[in-house]
């Protein structure tokens, strides 16, 4: 009853603060102090006992109120600092006035009048004495000093005896860091009330860094969040303790622990909020790397470099990247676990912000990268990722999650020990809804890209490119493809070059171009092992000799375009399918269920945008002439009368005039000089400004058609059938074979040295960053984090405008 009481007494509080005619004064603390004080146990009863819409009639009606509870509230932390936090009492009010405070910023931070509130110093005395410092400021302070406050968020470290507590505001929080692993050693006892208040102070954390929020994607390039910069600046003293807590805490963390079935149903486990909230805390301080500022931008205002990211990009020694990578692998995994006793282990929910954490690190660390890529390690992440890519691809809400699992793929594909490590074999360990195989990772890797392309839902095509770019990047170095993915690659050739799908929009010409050359890799580079696709191409030999002799006249272009109403991409399967056996125990791919709810994202950038090409194995002359333009990488030429420039060595001699790489350098029309999609295939040509009639829809013409179909490199698969067909036919005739098997055999020992053109150089496109992508990523990390607070829910309803809300 007495509970009931306080919260009565809490809510009346409440209500006084909006009815109020005449602003409460400040001075008065009986009032204030019914806002903090041990009434309210939990941050569930904050959200409750103060509405929405009462913080809203708040801010309009009594604004000097809520000021006035901010400015206490934040008093209130930094007295408790000045004390050392040591009573229940005082620790209790720190709780309250963090739970009070991640109520109430939303609210402020979506009135764009009160932007600078924080940014203004706190009322007192001294004031006009002392440098004022921003209300900000002080509140970021409070809350980093009470994050490695002994007894309270950290073990004390008695040394000086039980009776003389150490001065929170000197004391060495590198002594307190919160987990053994990079840089400390030292592991400290476990403590969940501990794990529970630090929880509360990262959500207030957390709150204050949503500012990016509730400002639109233009303005955040211009205006970092100050909040951010000041945490991760040298003015935050505590900025490499707390850098290494959260990144210890979260990659030491182990969901199973001893592994007792069913432990997690008997006990909760106050680790895993924390875990949570540091891993968001992490992504998303370190999304503001202030080094790339233009001198624009910093001309003015010199933005101090980001410590978080500094820190980040240092840590080279060979056991702190096994700490990190085992800690990514051992959580991504941890839900795809397969047990005897269902449901028996805890499963933990936070891989999105996971892989976006691998992508930063990847990016900002290169030792990592590579250290990642140096053993099998690295498939450990490959497996999750393409099991939550084949599990999202009909759930429109989770195309967020599909792009940055593509993201990290494209950006590993850009090194050759990635494509080296795909042919380890794989043994299923995981239900997938994909046909059974036998073969390696890179058969996996390529099943799961033909069951998204073929089977997702349409809001995927921006990623068709991505996907084939990451095959083209990995075809080189890919030793034997099984059957079943040899018989994928064709399908996807065969559904890509029907006329109606090449002619239905500017660019699809391009996923063809990217086929080809994956398809010429593989012949020129790995030809002795793969069999099984040369044994397809040859059967499905029909595809190349259409796509060669596809009609470009003004007719058959008409009366292609009329057939694509009536089919559908996916529909265009091949007739020898037959119904193919899933693997055992898998769930098909489901969409969305209906009220779902999903953040929106920018678009996907283009793969030109994305991407540099890089010889794999640059001659010196090729070294000393290569230039970057616009994601693609030509030649430089000092011939004025010629525009178009051959790409690699042996081009010209490897393959006839008209198959050689060329790229015009055409530069667009447009203010920003861009171009408006980069073919960037090898053997492609970059096409004219798309036609369009007056109701500006694509226009197909035969010059167009006639601009790329003669660039297709079909050379090196024309050889192929052209050597192979013959000998195969006549061994069908003269054994009278109908077995597969036996043709087989015989392509296996079968060589092609001497009769195919000379191999082309292996170009790789890298991922480059660009600004398309980090808006992107920043959008879809603040998005994942909106949604996955809802206990309490945080943002909720709140007018954000980084991107909106929409229900399924």
């Amino acid at each position: 009853m007495g509970n009931v009481d306080t919260k009565l007494n809490f809510r009346k509080a409440v209500v006084q603060l909006t009815s109020k005619s005449e602003p409460i004064d400040s001075s008065d603390d009986t009032f204030w102090e019914q806002f903090w004080s041990e009434n309210v146990s939990n941050v569930q009863d904050i959200f409750t006992l103060v509405p929405a819409i009462e913080i809203r009639q708040l801010r309009e009606e009594a604004p000097s109120n809520l000021a006035t509870l901010c400015y206490k509230a934040v008093e209130k932390l930094v007295k408790a600092v000045d004390n050392s936090c040591r009573t229940h009492h005082e620790q209790q009010t720190v709780l309250n006035c963090a739970r009070l405070l991640t109520r109430i910023l939303p609210y402020i931070f979506e009135d764009s009048e009160w932007k600078d509130f924080f940014w203004s110093s706190l009322p007192s005395k001294e004031e006009e004495y002392e440098e004022s410092v921003p209300l900000a400021h002080s509140l970021l302070n409070s809350v980093c000093d009470l994050l490695f406050c002994p007894d309270f968020t950290v073990v004390t470290n008695r040394k000086s005896g039980p009776d003389k507590a150490e001065e929170l505001s000197a004391i060495d929080s590198c002594e307190y860091i919160w987990e053994a692993g990079v840089g400390f050693a030292h592991s400290p006892p476990r403590n969940p009330t501990f794990d529970s208040n630090r929880t509360e102070l990262l959500k207030l954390l957390l709150t204050c860094f949503s500012e990016t929020m509730y400002h639109p994607p233009a303005d955040i390039t211009d205006n970092p969040n100050k909040w951010i910069l000041y945490l991760t600046s040298a003015e935050n003293r505590h900025a490499l303790p707390m850098f290494t807590s959260l990144l210890n805490t979260v990659c030491a963390y182990d969901p199973v622990g001893l592994g007792v079935p069913y432990n997690h149903l008997l006990f909760s486990d106050s680790l895993e909020p924390l875990v949570e909230a540091a891993l968001q805390i992490l992504i998303v301080t370190l999304d503001h790397d202030t080094s790339s500022s233009t001198p624009a931008e910093s001309e003015d205002v010199s933005v101090p470099d980001n410590l978080f990211i500094n820190y980040l990009s240092r840590i080279h020694r060979d056991e702190d990247f096994n700490f990190i990578l085992t800690g990514i692998t051992r959580l991504l995994n941890n839900p795809l676990v397969q047990t005897y006793l269902p449901n028996s282990t805890k499963k933990v929910h936070f891989h999105q912000e996971l892989l976006v954490f691998f992508w930063k690190l990847c990016d900002y660390n290169k030792k990592f990268l590579y250290y990642v890529l140096k053993s099998s390690d690295v498939l450990e992440v490959l497996v999750p990722i393409l099991y939550h890519l084949n599990d999202s691809r009909a759930d429109q809400s989770r195309v967020g999650l599909m792009h940055i699992g593509v993201f990290i793929l494209l950006l590993l594909s850009g090194e050759r020990n990635f494509g080296v490590r795909l042919n380890k074999p794989y043994t299923a360990t995981i239900p997938m809804d994909i046909p059974v195989f036998t073969g390696t990772h890179a058969d996996l890797l390529i099943i799961v890209f033909h069951k998204i392309i073929t089977t997702g839902h349409q809001r995927l095509q921006p990623l068709f490119d991505c996907l084939l770019t990451i095959l083209v990047n990995v075809s080189p170095y890919l030793k034997t493809l099984s059957m079943v993915s040899s018989t994928k690659l064709l399908h996807l050739l065969e559904a890509f070059s029907t006329p109606w799908f090449l002619f239905s929009a500017s660019s699809n010409h391009h996923l063809v171009f990217f086929l080809l050359e994956i398809f010429n890799n593989i012949i020129q580079y790995q030809f002795d092992g793969n069999s099984n696709l040369v044994y397809t191409i040859i059967r499905k030999r029909q595809v190349f000799h259409s796509l060669a002799n596809l009609p470009s006249d003004y007719s058959a272009i008409t009366k292609s375009i009329n057939k694509k109403t009536k089919k559908k991409m996916s529909a265009s399967i091949s007739h020898e399918n037959i119904p193919e056996q899933a693997m055992e125990g898998s769930r098909p791919a489901l969409p969305a269920e209906p009220g779902t709810l999903k953040a929106t994202l920018p678009d996907t950038p283009q793969i030109g945008q994305m991407t540099e090409r890089e010889s794999a194995h640059p001659s010196i002359q090729q070294a000393d002439g290569l230039t970057l333009t616009n994601g693609m990488s030509t030649l430089a030429v000092n011939t004025p009368s010629k525009t178009a420039v051959t790409l690699g060595k042996n081009s010209s001699r490897g393959m006839n005039s008209n198959e050689a790489t060329e790229l015009e350098e055409s530069r667009s029309s447009s203010p920003s000089g861009g171009f408006n999609r980069a073919v960037n295939a090898r053997n492609s040509l970059r096409v004219s400004a798309p036609h369009e009639n007056q109701n500006g829809q694509w226009v197909p013409t035969s010059e167009w058609v006639h601009s790329w179909k003669s660039k297709l490199p079909l050379q090196t698969i024309m050889r192929l059938l052209q050597v192979l067909v013959p000998q195969v036919e006549k061994i069908c005739i003269d054994k009278g074979l109908t077995d597969e098997s036996e043709i087989l055999k015989f392509l296996q020992h079968g060589t092609l040295v001497g009769l195919l053109p000379v191999p082309h150089p292996i170009l790789i496109r890298k991922y480059q960053a660009n600004s398309g992508t980090t808006t992107w990523f920043r959008t879809y990390m603040w998005g994942v984090i909106y949604l996955r607070n809802v206990d309490p829910p945080v943002w909720y309803d709140t007018d954000v405008k980084l991107f909106e809300i929409q229900r399924i």
